[in-house]
């Protein structure tokens, strides 16, 4: 029986579970619930939380677990990154008071604020940046200039809405660009049951990320319609009733679909349909 966990609470909670629902994996409707057993797909699921599942994972205790990257890199465990999920992105980067610091080098002799404190003294000494010191704060970590107690921050930042309101400017490059993923133990054999949930959780990560297009072209407009909706291996072409037309089907990308719906039309293209993919296995 594979052995998952699931973030209990936060903001990976919520996703972490539709995504598994739509992979077919029982999840709960009672969060007080700690562990799910889920015999029809010969798994069970433990609700941890998030800064705990790559212990877990690294430990043995639990086989596979979903959490964030910078979750992961954070707690120095045996658990590495098995698949990406395409969910709760972030970019984690430097910030100090406005107009002060232009470069992460000028970090040396400074004091850093993070709640990460593992993966930033990581980063440092990899780059051979040497801080006074790395001051774990859990929380809020923008107003710890201001309190007297760090130099600069490191944090999550998505419009730097937050940092600004602070006086706080961003600088640097990104530490590092995190979303949920995947993990297992990084020193012993893939569990079994592993390749199912992988199989699963791409074919839900491609069905949010590709609809299924079918149109009616001519036929002798064939290759220039194929050629804008070449599929991912290729496309299906049907005769229709009219032999002078041909019904085409293929997977276009989700994001680009009124985009290829009007170059179809302006080719010669007709009756284009879009229709959402549940689930596939490719």
């Amino acid at each position: 029986m594979l052995r998952i966990a699931v973030p209990n609470k936060g903001s990976l909670s919520e996703p972490a579970a539709e995504m598994l629902r739509e992979a077919g994996y029982r999840q709960r409707r009672d969060t007080r619930e700690l562990v799910l057993p889920d015999p029809d797909n010969d798994a069970e699921f433990f609700f941890l939380r998030p800064r705990d599942i790559a212990v877990y994972v690294g430990a043995g205790t639990v086989d596979v677990g979903i959490t964030g990257r910078d979750l992961m890199l954070d707690s120095h465990s045996a658990a590495v990154e098995h698949l990406p999920l395409g969910f709760a992105r972030s970019t984690f980067r430097f910030a100090t008071t406005a107009g002060t610091l232009t470069d992460v080098r000028q970090i040396a002799g400074l004091r850093v604020a993070t709640s990460y404190p593992v993966l930033v003294a990581d980063w440092l000494r990899e780059r051979g940046i040497e801080p006074a010191s790395v001051v774990r704060l859990d929380g809020a970590v923008e107003t710890a200039i201001r309190l007297g107690v760090a130099d600069v921050i490191a944090d999550v930042v998505e419009t730097g809405t937050t940092l600004r309101a602070a006086g706080l400017d961003v600088f640097g490059e990104p530490l590092l660009r995190s979303e949920a993923v995947l993990v297992r133990r990084s020193d012993t054999e893939p569990p079994a049951g592993l390749d199912v949930l992988t199989r699963r959780l791409q074919g839900v990560l491609t069905a949010r990320e590709y609809v299924l297009m079918d149109y009616d072209v001519p036929a002798d407009l064939v290759d220039a319609a194929v050629a804008i909706t070449p599929g991912l291996e290729s496309p299906t072409v049907s005769p229709l009733h009219n032999s002078q037309w041909c019904a085409v089907r293929a997977m276009v990308r989700r994001d680009e679909t009124n985009r290829v719906m009007d170059a179809l039309y302006d080719v010669g293209a007709r009756a284009i349909l879009v229709t959402s993919i549940h689930a596939c296995r490719l």
